[in-house]
């Protein structure tokens, strides 16, 4: 993929980058890696982070799916990119989890860039003391927490003789009321790559090789103005190549299907940058678990340019997205209402 030169004279007439953020523990990790990342760049350049509490983050008890979904945790952010208000700067740029963005962004904004994309895997951490290392351990009715639809069908489906039973707040929450001995969790399933960023790696008892993950998961999404080709020009330096080809393709095929974060599709993704092949994998299952839909595609991915990268990215999750439409992904989607469905699950950590 090509880069652009880091020391573009652009780059040199801005002195003073503004990020911003969520207020939470892991969204600071993610603002201040993107900070390092840009100053190790472009030293000369100050940069700063603004962390804001949105909606999302102060309404801990009810599922995200009945008052907005993932437009939570952008649209407060968003107002501040295109001007300052009160005592809130302008931002520059704004860093989101990437499972967390729309993949339809208000016309006024783009994905500047995606950035290092951790693990994508979900991970099991067992209550503390636990003697048991894997789902497939657990005795027959054991309680296992979780935060997602799309999680939650799969498991359902791999392991039929468990609990699945919702819980929110952010991951030392979890973790509190996981450790509780009053507590019936046995263990719960968050993303590997939130816990590797807070320090938390060694509460990961084993990964879900078994479970497709979400789109997007483990990466970084830095959202900006439309076509502001300046924080555009550094932001390429910092951008993660084989992250970004797998997360264009993997959010293509999620917005052909006109899924959001709580519907259980779920993907795998690689890219081999020798034969420049991107194998995308998608699966669909019913919040039951009862019914799967799964398919792949390996293409052969442009990388000479940024169109044509992006157009084959988009090409593969549409043709991707095709093949599970015509076993009945769409079907399965359209039975879902968010709003009223029981099984559904709110938007994952």
């Amino acid at each position: 993929m090509p880069i652009e030169d880091k020391n573009n004279n652009n780059s040199n007439q801005l002195k003073h980058i503004q990020i911003g953020g969520r207020k939470s523990k892991l969204a600071v990790v993610q603002s201040e890696l993107v900070k390092q990342a840009i100053q190790t760049y472009y030293p000369e350049i100050d940069c700063s982070i603004l962390a804001l509490s949105t909606l999302g983050d102060k309404v801990q008890t009810q599922p995200l799916y009945t008052f907005g979904g993932k437009s939570l945790w952008t649209k407060e952010l968003e107002i501040l990119l295109i001007d300052q208000i009160d005592e809130f700067p302008k931002l520059d740029l704004i860093v989101h989890s990437l499972k967390d963005m729309p993949t339809h962004l208000p016309e006024e904004f783009e994905l500047g860039c995606i950035f290092q994309r951790e693990d994508p895997r979900d991970a099991i951490v067992m209550k503390k003391g636990s003697q048991f290392k894997k789902l497939s351990d657990l005795p027959s009715g054991s309680i296992v927490g979780t935060s997602s639809i799309r999680r939650s069908s799969q498991l359902i489906k791999n392991y039929p003789h468990l609990k699945f039973e919702s819980v929110r707040g952010n991951i030392q929450t979890r973790l509190n009321k996981l450790d509780n001995p009053l507590n019936e969790y046995c263990c719960l399933i968050l993303a590997s790559a939130g816990l590797i960023r807070l320090g938390l790696g060694d509460r990961i008892t084993s990964c879900l090789d078994d479970v497709y993950y979400a789109v997007g998961q483990g990466a970084l999404g830095i959202e900006i103005k439309k076509n502001d080709q300046q924080i555009k020009q550094i932001l390429k330096t910092i951008e993660d190549p084989i992250a970004t080809i797998c997360c264009l393709a993997e959010r293509s095929l999620m917005r052909y299907l006109e899924g959001g974060c709580s519907v259980p599709l779920g993907v795998n993704s690689s890219f081999n940058p020798e034969t420049s092949i991107l194998n995308l994998k998608g699966v669909i299952v019913s919040p039951d678990g009862k019914i799967s839909i799964e398919d792949e595609i390996n293409k052969s991915i442009d990388i000479s340019n940024d169109e044509t990268l992006k157009r084959d990215c988009e090409l593969v999750g549409i043709e991707l997205g095709d093949l599970l439409k015509q076993k009945g992904a769409k079907e399965i989607l359209d039975k879902i209402d968010m709003t009223r469905n029981i099984n559904a699950r709110p938007t994952e950590v």
